[in-house]
């Protein structure tokens, strides 16, 4: 049996895989070669993750330097990249601490969990709900897709955990009909990925900050696909000038390797006290090295406006296509609307031409490698282009 038929006998079927086995790293780090033997440039980044792109030199270097050296120890114990690493992302993004994890649906767990108890500690029981918005996606675990705010997704796993409203983004009035005395935390995405590469307004981000402000409820800033320079700021709320007081983080801050982050202001960081929260595998240093290696090159000087650069790039060969409708997003995390056809046709007319993309909604997504060189992206558009016209 080939890899794809080993999958498709051992492994469970609960993903709508395209046939295609990668095995490697191509001339680019935003190129992959697959077992076909065929290239293939990278519009997609492993949905965000692959930050840096394929193996890039100086993540694996630091990768492979740690695994040799120390490739785990349990949370009674400290460790140097665990250290360095925490140390660099709060002079980064301003943050108090953070709790390390393993994954974006884990990093929101623990979210949920601190809003719930810094509620609980300072106001006692029953003011533990957590607004949403519709179209959210926050995971897959129990309490994540409860958080999730996309009814399409809330099926088979019943019964779901309760405490969680959900909204209409940029509806204010909706937002301010829900924000009763049992609510501790607003949870939003700045930009909804899974949810179609959809834009909060700004004028509805002032008002979460200052009704939540007013009334002391924690704001949550999902940044799972959005952090680590996505959007061209190493977190999106800088767009918007806002900083929530909880952020998470994962995908393209571990540049392949698991990682989830939750991040905490002065407010929320000394909330989870010893037992409240635990991760067996969250610190790894053999992650954190390499993770250590992403925060390095993304906070580089002019790297974030390249990656500004490099999305306006992008949006004027596209918007030229009759087929292209509007683009969505912003830096390298975009999203197309197209005139006439799918998107998971194009997504898969692009595959057998050589190059992979995503969809989110009813849109094409394109989730580049933040390292993409000019001409992995003219090859990519000049495909793009092809299979749309």
């Amino acid at each position: 049996m080939n890899t794809i038929e080993k999958y498709n006998k051992y492994v469970m079927k609960s993903y709508g895989r395209l046939p295609l086995a990668l095995a490697g790293r191509g001339k680019h780090s935003a190129s992959a070669v697959g077992e076909d033997g065929k290239l293939y440039i990278d519009f997609g980044s492993g949905i965000g993750v692959n930050s840096l792109g394929f193996c890039d030199s100086e993540w694996a270097g630091a990768v492979c330097k740690q695994a040799v050296l120390l490739q785990h120890n349990s949370n009674y114990y400290y460790n140097k990249p665990g250290a360095d690493f925490s140390e660099k992302l709060c002079e980064i993004t301003g943050y108090t601490n953070m709790f390390l994890g393993n994954s974006g649906a884990e990093a929101n767990e623990c979210a949920i969990k601190l809003s719930r108890k810094y509620s609980f500690d300072k106001y006692g029981k029953n003011r533990h709900t957590i607004i949403t918005l519709v179209n959210s996606f926050h995971g897959r675990t129990l309490a994540a897709l409860s958080a999730t705010g996309q009814e399409d997704m809330h099926n088979y796993f019943f019964p779901f955990v309760e405490g969680f409203v959900h909204v209409k983004a940029n509806d204010i009035a909706e937002l301010k009909a829900k924000l009763d005395d049992s609510v501790c935390a607003v949870m939003f995405e700045y930009i909804q990925g899974e949810g179609g590469v959809e834009e909060l307004e700004q004028s509805y981000v002032d008002e979460i900050f200052r009704l939540c402000s007013e009334r002391d409820i924690l704001t949550i800033a999902d940044e799972v696909q959005t952090g680590a320079g996505r959007t061209g700021k190493f977190l999106v709320g800088e767009h918007y000038g806002k900083q929530a007081d909880i952020t998470t983080l994962a995908k393209g801050i571990g540049g392949g390797l698991p990682l989830g982050i939750c991040l905490a202001n002065e407010k929320c960081a000394g909330v989870l006290t010893a037992g409240t929260h635990g991760s067996t595998y969250g610190g790894n240093p053999v992650v954190l090295a390499g993770a250590t290696a992403v925060l390095n090159k993304v906070s580089a000087p002019g790297f974030l406006s390249e990656i500004l650069k490099k999305g306006e790039y992008i949006r004027e060969k596209l918007a030229v296509l009759d087929e292209v409708v509007s683009i969505s997003g912003k830096g390298l995390m975009l999203g197309i609307t197209l005139n006439e056809k799918k998107a998971a046709d194009i997504l898969e007319a692009a595959l057998e031409k050589g190059l992979l993309t995503l969809t989110a909604k009813e849109k094409l997504r394109l989730l580049p490698p933040l390292v993409i060189d000019y001409e992995s992206l003219d090859k990519g558009l000049e495909i793009l282009a092809e299979v749309l016209s």
